[in-house]
């Protein structure tokens, strides 16, 4: 058995129900690591000969022969310096694509100090195949809550995914997924009372490039959608890369109460902060769970009851072969 996560499951039993994201950028970085590493190797190997090539290329420009020796020195010490922080970064991303974000996944879970009154929560984004989504279901089905937990994507690729690790923490019935786009939520306002995210925002609008207004701008819409479901009085907790100054400076600019800032802990070679902050229970509420109703492809249609309305556009995994059943939550506007 490998080493214990502190939940009752070891990592190998972790790893094989969430697999590896992005393993791609993991074997790139493997790849080039080994490469530099073999050249380092040879460089050590036929250092005499390299020394003897450095001499003939700087003899024209009159450099003295120790010069050279030096500079195939230092060229060699800097491709075996590359070499090791190759295999740094590789690490850095194999930890943080799993154990980090299963850590910082139950940090975000503790944030919140009463699940037991939790109807509904959503998890924003619900990378890293539901990691974060399970550890919030995990936590309602220890309390003992008839709460339930949202989860929104923008691939219906990453959902099964998602649907599917659900099934085999054991939470399937605490898990809601559906498609969507985080900077317009297919949410009424008001209507969750946590909402959650981790490592996603910073990737909103990223198809306008990185430290572009335009993709600065689209993250902000998806602080303000966060904001804007979230009921008042209710709380918020978001783990993300880079731009937490921004997100922070905008839920100040949206009057959040108890905005904070966790201690910095590095993810994917770059700085990451936890942020959690209340919406002010003097907010206007929103339109009530009974103004809903839902639509199943078969055509059956009729009014949601509040405690119903984790049926948002549900999609079950049945057990057996994993076969899909979509239902659409629609909203319905005054005659």
């Amino acid at each position: 058995m490998g080493k214990s996560t502190g939940n009752g499951k070891d990592w190998a039993q972790i790893y094989s129900i969430y697999g590896m994201e992005q393993w791609q950028t993991l074997i790139i970085l493997l790849c080039q690591a080994i490469l530099f590493s073999v050249m380092s190797v040879l460089y050590l190997i036929y250092f005499d000969r390299i020394c003897v090539s450095f001499e003939r290329l700087l003899s024209a420009a009159a450099v003295p022969r120790g010069s050279a020796r030096f500079a195939a020195g230092l060229t060699g010490s800097a491709t075996a310096l590359l070499a090791l922080c190759l295999f740094f970064a590789a690490a850095n991303f194999f930890y943080s694509a799993l154990p980090l974000h299963h850590r910082m996944a139950h940090r975000i879970v503790a944030a919140v100090s009463d699940w037991s009154s939790v109807r509904l929560a959503l998890d924003l984004g619900c990378c890293g195949r539901g990691i974060l989504l399970n550890a919030v279901a995990s936590r309602l089905k220890k309390e003992g809550s008839s709460g339930r937990v949202v989860g929104i994507d923008r691939h219906r690729r990453t959902t099964l995914a998602t649907l599917r690790a659900a099934v085999a923490e054991g939470v399937a019935e605490y898990v809601t997924c559906r498609e969507g786009d985080a900077r317009r939520l297919p949410f009424p306002d008001n209507c969750f009372d946590v909402v959650v995210s981790g490592a996603f925002v910073h990737t909103v609008g990223k198809e306008h490039g990185v430290k572009t207004a335009e993709a600065a701008a689209e993250r902000m819409r998806a602080v303000a959608e966060m904001v804007r479901v979230l009921k008042p009085g209710g709380m918020g907790v978001v783990w993300d890369l880079v731009h937490v100054p921004e997100y922070v400076a905008r839920l100040h600019e949206m009057k959040m109460e108890d905005v904070r800032v966790s201690e910095r802990v590095t993810a994917f070679m770059v700085s990451s902060h936890i942020v959690t902050f209340r919406k002010p229970s003097h907010h206007v509420q929103g339109l009530a769970a009974d103004e809903f109703c839902w639509v199943c492809e078969g055509g059956w249609r009729g009014e949601v009851d509040p405690d119903m309305f984790q049926l948002s556009a549900w999609t079950e995994v049945v057990r057996e072969g994993f076969d899909m059943m979509e239902c659409n939550l629609l909203f319905v506007g005054e005659s």
